[in-house]
């Protein structure tokens, strides 16, 4: 069901026995936060007021000197938590500054709703939609640890291969080979009910689902497909889909991780994206060029592939996602557009020819980072390419395994880490700065939050590996 006004929510509060309103919003990382307020406390002047609290300790925000910001309920996102004890109506909220009124500029929310405007503007479009396709592993435990003279992690599933051996009283086998974990039934699959119940309340929520089943890897990874929605609402369906997905996995006494390469020797989690621009209800991407494109979508792929170095640094944000992204390996890494090619950063489906499919994919993303950011960045990176017309270059279409080694030189490569990707943004982030979508605060925090709080803390910690191969020099 649908709300415009805040007599809904009002209404909807009475209606329900509303006990607890739940006000959310997304830290620059990207993890979703909240805190409650009796139902009682919520009014009309709620919605245009907005409620006040402390965005000093929000990570990446303000300082201490200036930290009152106040949050305003977005009325079109509240929903029924189907996890509390108490009956819990949640809504999203964008955050505001309490001295000029203004939208603040690090809330993601705020930046992904300048880029769908920024569109608007440009006449290139109305409408972009996203489709996200988030994969996730289901562990049984997860324990980690790092201290001066320590450092480990376990994790263990089920599911996993290498438990073939261990005693489970009994232990029934149906262990999905390494790389073999695809679409297998269950009992193979153990994780299929799981999977339907976070599908159901999430469609319960407002969220369609074309699909959910097992994914390649061994040891519980899955992929529940969202439908293509627009760019603001798909990001906010996002956070949706990983709340609900943790929450289900929880009450299985299971965990949920969408860390992009949790499990060394098998497939890491991506989280492949398809976009299209539409205007006046007709596909701007659908045409009669290379695999049924429009020369826009062709330009469309020329600014991804240009920018892409940098937009990886908010699509591939941790310093985990370029342990997925290694050449020689499944992940995309080629910066270059393909019909059929999935090692290729760009794919073109094939599934459906009509005009309301036509769309391209870009492959290198992973589910880690902040949706708002990364669906913004893509949507800037594509609109400098359509007012610049830059050529996208010829598709990748041969098995890029197969090139001569000269050959595959030539192919433009992902950045081989955080650090590189980050390099790459400051050098490249003039695109992102039109129609004031990023602000230079928001690019260059975000360069400085990640080299201080991730980059520079990996790089000064030994790794485990590092001991077997050098302990005994």
């Amino acid at each position: 069901m649908s709300y415009s006004s805040p007599k809904d929510i009002l209404n909807l509060i009475e209606q329900e026995n509303v006990q607890v309103v739940d006000l959310r919003f997304m830290d620059f990382p990207g993890l979703w936060q909240h805190f409650s307020v009796p139902a009682h406390e919520i009014s009309e002047d709620s919605f245009t007021e907005g409620l006040g609290f402390d965005g000093s300790s929000i990570r990446g925000w303000q300082a201490i000197n200036e930290s009152d910001m106040i949050m305003k309920p977005v009325i079109s996102s509240a929903f029924i938590d189907p996890f509390m004890a108490a009956k819990t109506l949640v809504m999203t909220c964008d955050i505001s500054d309490p001295i000029s009124g203004e939208d603040y500029s690090r809330d993601p929310r705020s930046v992904c709703r300048k880029a769908e405007n920024y569109l608007k503007s440009t006449g290139l479009g109305d409408t972009i939609y996203f489709g996200p396709e988030a994969e996730f592993f289901v562990f049984d435990d997860i324990r980690f640890d790092q201290n001066e003279h320590s450092g480990y992690y376990f994790v263990d599933s089920v599911e996993g291969r290498w438990n073939t051996g261990r005693d489970e009283k009994p232990n029934l086998g149906y262990k999905p080979r390494y790389k073999e974990g695809y679409f297998p039934c269950p009992p193979t699959d153990s994780l299929q009910d799981m999977r339907s119940e976070m599908m159901l309340i999430l469609e319960a929520l407002g969220v369609s689902i074309e699909a959910q089943h097992h994914e390649v890897a061994t040891g519980g990874q899955c992929e529940i497909d969202m439908r293509f929605a627009p760019m603001v609402e798909m990001a906010d369906n996002l956070l949706k889909y990983k709340y609900v997905i943790k929450n289900v996995a929880r009450r299985h006494n299971k965990t949920v991780t969408f860390m992009p390469k949790p499990l060394w020797n098998d497939n890491g989690s991506g989280m492949h994206v398809h976009m299209s621009i539409w205007k006046d209800g007709k596909n701007q991407f659908y045409g009669d060029g290379y695999a049924g494109l429009s020369e826009t979508a062709l330009y469309a792929i020329g600014g991804l592939l240009k920018h892409a170095p940098a937009v990886l640094a908010f699509s591939n944000p941790t310093t985990n996602s370029y342990k997925r992204l290694v050449p020689g390996f499944e992940a995309p890494v080629n910066l270059a557009y393909s019909s059929r090619n999935r090692s290729a950063a760009v794919r073109i489906p094939m599934y459906s020819k009509s005009e309301k499919a036509k769309r391209f994919e870009f492959r290198c993303p992973d589910p880690s980072g902040n949706a708002y950011l990364t669906f913004s960045a893509m949507l800037m990176a594509a609109i400098d390419g359509i007012q610049n017309k830059i050529d996208p270059g010829q598709p990748l279409d041969k098995n890029i395994y197969d090139l001569p080694a000269a050959e595959a030189a030539k192919v433009p490569k992902t950045p081989g880490s955080l650090r590189e990707a980050l390099a790459h943004l400051e050098a490249d982030h003039e695109f992102l700065l039109k129609g004031d979508v990023f602000t230079k605060d928001v690019v260059e925090t975000w360069i400085e939050y990640k080299l201080e709080n991730e980059v520079m803390q990996i790089d000064t910690r030994p790794h485990p590996y590092e001991f077997a191969l050098y302990s005994d020099i």
